[in-house]
């Protein structure tokens, strides 16, 4: 359980180290009840309130097995924080992968009360899937 009393920097981190256990229960103790989730790739979908973004958690683990997030840089001014990231992990247990990304945190009270999450949807699919990467390739995306 996450000790709220922490400062943003080590919630954030806390938050990240989180997704280790794979417990839906433990990454969504860190956000707020009103919790905004947000993604800026095509294929992320936000939500809103800890609730339904525990209600997701199941299914975003159990489609990437060996799901991590290594923190590359993380930057705190007051309750903001920006944590810079590289995601490995197998898509649906098969497909290796890895992407960076970044996501803008706000912490107030011992709890992240919205995360924007940038990262690049079609680094992800070359990866993951061969039609897709075969499309993206005659964009001249490799």
């Amino acid at each position: 359980m996450i000790d709220r009393s922490s400062s943003p920097a080590e919630i954030a981190r806390s938050y990240f180290a989180a997704f280790d256990s794979r417990d839906p229960a433990d990454i969504a103790g860190h956000v707020s009840e009103d919790f905004v989730n947000e993604h800026t790739a095509a294929l992320g979908t936000g939500c809103v309130g800890r609730d339904e973004y525990r209600s997701r958690l199941s299914d975003f683990l159990d489609s990437m097995p060996a799901l991590h997030y290594e923190i590359e840089s993380l930057v705190a001014d007051g309750e903001r924080v920006a944590v810079f990231y590289t995601m490995t992990g197998r898509f649906q247990g098969n497909a290796p992968f890895e992407v960076r990304g970044a996501q803008r945190l706000a912490v107030h009270d011992g709890l992240i009360t919205s995360r924007t999450d940038y990262w690049d949807s079609a680094a992800f699919m070359l990866q993951v899937d061969d039609a897709a990467a075969a499309t993206l390739r005659t964009l001249g995306m490799n």
